[in-house]
């Protein structure tokens, strides 16, 4: 897990060093091991290193491979490596280091822009062509691993991080209104390639992007996995679905404790962690170190789950450390977590997940997480509704369940000369449901949410805030081949049990009843979710600063309503209006945007 950066220059000139130099520093957070620049005529790249896998120097970075002829810059971790390896060396290419970044260079030697179909894994990655000068950018397929560009007729430039793109100047900052729609009514999710700044793009999921040496791009999605029933599956039992998830996810557990340090877990005591503690166990892990965060209640508002945590630490003996937050001043590690976004992002989880990996990190550089299985198997409450619901009606469902406003609501709020035409994140999720490769409409937004909404929210979250304290997280839940094999299981069976049914059922087999029976939880912050104190003042600062004066996106009438009665005002999510709203312009002026 690292942080890259890099330049291609489309201009005859050469690469601006100096710019990767600023755009890779801003990244030390995510890489503080080591660090990197090279730079050949147009192009240049900067990387920032955290080690895990072959801690030596011949895995530094930006690594160069004379006998193939490239240069590459990789953040991610290739889980199959190893195997990956021994096929390679077979096919007779040689290897001068032990870590995953070279055989990633030596896939693509090897398969061209193929190279992908073969990894598995997270990861962006770029690769340089010493004898064409093409450049290859690619993402791994669910997005774990982000990528942001800022392109002008003239330059190319890409990084791990939005910021650091800023770092290297000449962005146009200004605010795109079709990502602000998205950001105010898809609940704060901004598809890519889009990002809230106009100048500042992201390269999708599943994507290969190649800059040719004459000018020419080319792009190919090279995963887009199927949510319809398999035929050679349509006679398996609930049974059979159960073994073959279950298989499934202990190799995905199995894949990501990969390292050359110790891998620890997140474990909120929820299902999802807590199977992959169970999962774990099963396999023979003792004293695998595992980390809950808590805070004080405030108010009838609790503020830990520990029971739930303590309980699955004790029944699989774990290494476990509860991090308790005391009810302190909570704007500093706020202002903290709204740096480290490279989107805004508005779930309270961020500071959680923040605090956390704080003090995870003073222990470990590598951690498995939970993330992903509500969107891979129907645990969020708006999918049993879209059960045997047409797909003209489904729109209007997953829009009553999940959108925070409509084309009418944004107009109410924006300064008119802010507004976007039509009605952008309805118009995206209409095209999204109509695309073919979704059976049923619950198929529709479990892919919807699959490869969007957990892209550009919980996934992106989780690698912001680890990354800020050079941690690296996993996610099992995401594994590809998990994804594709969930991907055709029969709604009902994800949909049962109140959710997660299948999932629920496999836990039967290695947990206590009490974390599988439990009412669905979140990572609880009680000080953030009532805007009051000094959490308040500071939304309040925000919205009143000069900063927020001069760029007037919103209706100062809809900003001084919501201020006077903070919290009355939610969505359909039960997020806060004025959280919302507060934290984007908190964002903004925190990345110096004008």
């Amino acid at each position: 897990m690292c942080g890259l950066a890099g330049e291609l220059r489309r201009d005859g000139v050469r690469a601006d060093v100096s710019a990767v130099e600023r755009m890779a520093a801003t990244m030390r957070d995510r890489g503080p091991d080591d660090s990197g620049v090279w730079s050949r005529g147009p192009v240049a790249l900067g990387h920032q290193r955290l080690k895990i896998i072959d801690l030596s120097a011949a895995s530094g970075q930006p690594l160069v491979d004379p006998q193939s002829g490239l240069t590459g810059v990789f953040n991610g971790c290739i889980y199959n490596y190893r195997e990956l390896r021994e096929e390679l060396q077979a096919r007779g290419h040689r290897f001068f280091s032990s870590g995953d970044t070279e055989v990633v260079l030596k896939a693509y030697a090897q398969w061209g822009d193929d190279f992908v179909d073969h990894l598995i894994g997270m990861f962006a990655v770029a690769i340089v062509e010493r004898d064409t000068g093409r450049l290859v950018l690619a993402r791994d397929r669910l997005g774990i691993k982000p990528l942001y560009l800022a392109e002008t007729p003239d330059r190319v430039r890409f990084a791990s991080t939005l910021p650091a793109l800023l770092a290297g100047g000449g962005v146009d900052t200004t605010i795109d209104p079709v990502a602000l729609a998205h950001y105010l009514s898809f609940h704060s999710v901004v598809p890519a390639p889009r990002t809230i700044l106009r100048g500042v793009g992201k390269l999708p999921p599943a994507t290969v992007r190649t800059y040719e040496p004459d000018g020419r791009v080319t792009e190919r999605v090279y995963w887009n996995p199927s949510f319809t029933r398999h035929p050679d599956r349509a006679d398996w039992s609930d049974r059979d679905w159960q073994d073959a998830l279950h298989e499934s996810l202990t190799t995905a557990v199995r894949r990501r404790m990969v390292a050359d340090v110790p891998v620890g877990v997140l474990l909120s005591g929820g299902l999802d962690s807590s199977l992959v503690v169970a999962l774990l166990a099963e396999q023979g892990q003792r004293g695998l170190a595992t980390f809950s965060i808590g805070f004080e209640a405030v108010g009838n508002r609790e503020g830990d789950e520990f029971r739930y945590s303590d309980l699955v630490a004790a029944a699989f003996d774990t290494d476990h450390h509860q991090i308790r937050i005391a009810t302190t001043d909570l704007v500093p590690p706020l202002e903290a977590a709204v740096a480290a976004m490279s989107e805004p992002m508005v779930s309270h989880d961020c500071v959680a997940f923040y605090l956390l990996s704080e003090t995870v990190s003073e222990k470990l550089k590598v951690v498995q997480s939970g993330q992903g299985a509500d969107e891979i198997l129907g645990g969020y409450h708006w999918y049993p509704p879209l059960a045997g619901v047409d797909r003209e009606r489904a729109l209007d469902t997953y829009a009553a369940a999940f959108f925070d406003r409509d084309s009418a609501g944004l107009a109410r709020i924006l300064d008119p000369g802010r507004l976007a035409d039509g009605d952008p994140a309805r118009e995206f999720v209409a095209a999204h449901f109509a695309r073919p490769g979704a059976q049923a409409a619950v198929d529709a937004a479990l892919r919807l949410d699959t490869s969007v909404m957990l892209v550009d929210d919980p996934v992106k979250r989780v690698d912001n805030m680890t990354m800020a304290h050079g941690l690296e997280a996993r996610v099992p839940f995401l594994d590809h081949e998990f994804v594709e094999l969930a991907a055709t299981c029969p709604p009902e069976l994800k949909l049962a049990q109140g959710g997660k049914g299948v999932l629920k059922e496999i836990g039967r087999r290695v947990l206590p009843g009490e974390v599988i029976d439990r009412p669905k939880g979140y990572f609880p912050v009680p000080g953030l979710t009532h805007l009051e104190g000094k959490v308040l003042d500071r939304v309040r600062d925000a919205l009143h600063a000069p900063e927020a004066r001069r760029r007037h996106l919103f209706r100062p009438e809809y900003v001084d309503a919501l201020l006077a009665d903070p919290n009355a005002e939610l969505t359909p999510l039960n997020g806060n209006k004025l959280w919302q709203i507060g934290l984007l312009e908190m964002w903004l002026q925190s990345h110096a945007i004008a």
